[in-house]
């Protein structure tokens, strides 16, 4: 190996044999400088440009099939488990594999307790965002009693829950049999959240959507890292005299699939009208909470029963509406695509109509929001959900079947 010297470091050289010595050292430093000096600099790596993505094309694939009365589509927060989990209305959860295939056990069966018919039944599931670790999951459901339920179990396999460790963390009264809501989701922030339904009967009769002293039309936020399960200190209403502590929103009739957007953590709330307006509602992710959504006031943007009600400014307004023409009668939300797959589905919220069947996408362009019918399926769309890697799913509650949306353009 050859080392670079400095004039001042090299020593007084005497004798033939050293000015040789000398002479052979000069030009091997003479050469690698000239060799350095034309060597020709190095080119610039190529930059590929990606293809321009076309116009999407969705589709529908079918991945499974023989659920009963599919109500949520989920999955674990690990990105390495490809497992999808199917709330089946009667009681029970069961899992789609990676490869496709159904195992044939229920990851959970509580059909014994459950309240089945109607609007009633199994309604939520959320795992804990240290599921990998602690094991824990949270379920909504009506009990033979017909109380709301929201429970904890643990998971003692990969594919099998104990069924006998519940711990129930709520426990709520019905006073009718709809509009029960039950979603349930863990935010960003690590909380759980809760959507709950006005109590049923029509048009809110004891107007308890609007009633800070009632769970009931509201959306819940609760600390469940530990048992019992306590109110965060921002909550809106936190350590308020004559106000429940544990709710983050209110004003909502029956909420019927909520999701956080998984890149900007903002809230998509879709609300089932009383008999003539369907809505979307957004909370972005800076929200302190405390929205009004206005139910009963207001159905979607319309006036709906404004009897002791404030003015218009003192309530959050649907982003998206729509009629029930087209014999449309129920919205079904959705997700934010935010997958892999399919990039040129990115950003676009996906949802439907339980009675018309028709699928939509939702997207804000510049400062309006639009929404574009994708297709009319003849399924019973009852609820979208999310795998681990953000792909997107729907279920036809008539068949069972599950469905994955897809892009066959891109």
């Amino acid at each position: 190996m050859i080392k670079w010297i400095k004039a001042n470091r090299i020593p007084i050289l005497i004798g033939v044999a050293d000015v040789a010595l000398a002479a052979m050292l000069a030009i091997a430093v003479g050469t690698l400088a000239m060799h350095k000096q034309t060597q020709e600099p190095a080119t610039a790596p190529v930059k590929v440009e990606k293809p321009a993505l076309k116009p999407p094309v969705v589709e529908l694939k079918p991945i499974a099939s023989g659920f009963s009365q599919p109500v949520v589509i989920t999955a674990t927060p690990a990105k390495n488990d490809k497992r999808i989990f199917i709330v089946e209305q009667g009681g029970a959860i069961r899992i789609i594999q990676a490869d496709g295939t159904v195992v044939s056990q229920p990851f959970l069966d509580i059909s014994s307790k459950v309240l089945k018919g109607g609007e009633m039944g199994l309604l939520g599931l959320a795992f804990s965002p240290n599921y990998a670790k602690d094991g824990n999951f949270f379920i909504n459901y009506i009990d033979k009693s017909r109380n709301t339920i929201i429970a904890r179990y643990h998971g003692t396999s990969a594919d099998q829950a104990d069924p006998a460790s519940e711990q129930v963390i709520l426990s709520l009264a019905q006073p009718y049999d709809n509009h029960n809501g039950g979603a349930l989701l863990f935010g960003r922030d690590g909380q759980l959240y809760a959507a709950l339904g006005d109590g049923g009967s029509g048009g809110d009769p004891q107007n308890r959507a609007q009633d800070l002293n009632s769970l009931f039309g509201k959306l819940l936020r609760l600390d469940v890292s530990q048992l019992p399960y306590r109110i965060p200190s921002n909550n809106p209403f936190a350590n308020q005299n004559g106000k429940k502590g544990e709710i983050w929103d209110y004003g909502l009739r029956n909420p019927w699939r909520i999701s956080f957007d998984r890149k900007n953590g903002d809230l998509y709330i879709a609300d089932v009208g009383q008999g003539a307006i369907e809505e979307i509602d957004l909370e972005t992710t800076d929200s302190k909470g405390g929205i009004n959504y206005g139910w009963r006031c207001f159905e979607g943007s319309k006036d709906f029963n404004i009897s002791g009600c404030q003015s218009r400014d003192s309530y959050a307004f649907p982003i998206l509406e729509y009629d029930h023409s087209e014999e449309r009668c129920s919205v079904t939300g959705g997700y934010v695509y935010r997958g892999k797959e399919y990039p040129a589905l990115d950003g676009k919220y996906f949802y439907g109509d339980f009675c018309s069947g028709q699928l939509y996408t939702a997207e804000k362009v510049e400062s309006q929001w639009q929404t574009t019918l994708i297709t009319k399926t003849p399924y019973r769309i009852s609820t979208f959900g999310e795998d681990s890697q953000g792909e997107v799913y729907l279920a036809n509650y008539a068949t069972g079947d599950i469905y994955q949306i897809q892009d066959s353009a891109n």
